[in-house]
């Protein structure tokens, strides 16, 4: 209560409220029944308001700040971006028994070939002082009888504005697992008629992941290129709970030899 009010008269006004409602909790066992149902009647109205506030300040306080796009980055990347997902709060931040081609935002979209969906997707609030990214998203999978599933996450326009063989494409993945399994990374360029993929496995050895996508081994037609979008391909998912903390994309140039 003492964080109530400015200056002087606002902070004895707090205590004293506080003071009060510290002797009426102590008296509650022995008050009378009409006074304690008046009591009661008027701490609900009081802790609705102080649940309101609490709700209210551990948005606004909870680390990181809601809409944050500082990551590292290459010195010399010419486009960087965290997707929505991971980066403000989703009008529907969760989903059961999750269909296959469910969309979760507007650029996140599961996949997969289960006849009975036992996988539930969830947007969770980041509060870690380590976290840069605001939210992060977890992927529990119970009973799992298909052959595939996969997170495709579609790239903004400007990924693929200006884009060359000469650059490179890199994923940087803050990832928590409970048992160990294979998530590889699958880049996907369209280009006219045709699209281009680029496969990498991520290192989860360490809770921080990265690949790169190096696209001089491609055959780009850099003239046409329509879209870009990456899939997150998870083996053998079955009764596993995975977080993915962050998800951040930069581009950038090769070096010149």
């Amino acid at each position: 209560m003492a964080g109530i009010g400015e200056g002087w008269m606002g902070r004895a006004l707090a205590a004293a409220t506080l003071h009060r409602w510290s002797e009426a909790a102590d008296k509650a066992e022995t008050a009378d029944l009409p006074l304690l149902r008046r009591q009661r009647s008027a701490a609900r109205r009081l802790k609705q308001r102080l649940d309101r506030l609490i709700h209210v300040a551990d948005g606004r306080l909870a680390l990181p700040v809601i809409g944050n796009q500082a990551f590292p980055r290459p010195h010399d990347a010419d486009w960087a971006w965290r997707p929505d997902l991971w980066s403000g709060p989703l009008a529907t931040p969760g989903l059961s028994s999750v269909q296959p081609k469910s969309m979760l935002g507007e650029r996140a979209t599961l996949f997969h070939d289960c006849p009975h969906s036992e996988i539930t997707l969830r947007q969770l609030r980041n509060t870690r002082e380590a976290d840069l990214a605001p939210f992060g998203l977890r992927l529990e999978v119970f009973r799992f009888d298909g052959a595939y599933l996969s997170l495709a996450l579609d790239l903004p326009d400007e990924a693929s504005q200006g884009l060359r063989r000469k650059h490179l494409i890199r994923l940087d993945a803050i990832v928590e697992m409970e048992r160990p399994l294979e998530i590889f990374a699958r880049l996907n360029i369209r280009h006219g008629p045709n699209t281009e993929q680029i496969v990498r496995e991520l290192p989860l050895k360490a809770e921080e992941s990265r690949v790169e996508f190096d696209l001089a081994y491609t055959r780009l037609n850099e003239k046409r290129i329509e879209h870009m979008w990456v899939d997150l391909i998870f083996e053998g998912p079955e009764m596993n709970q995975v977080i993915l903390r962050d998800l951040t994309f930069s581009r950038r140039p090769r070096a010149e030899l």
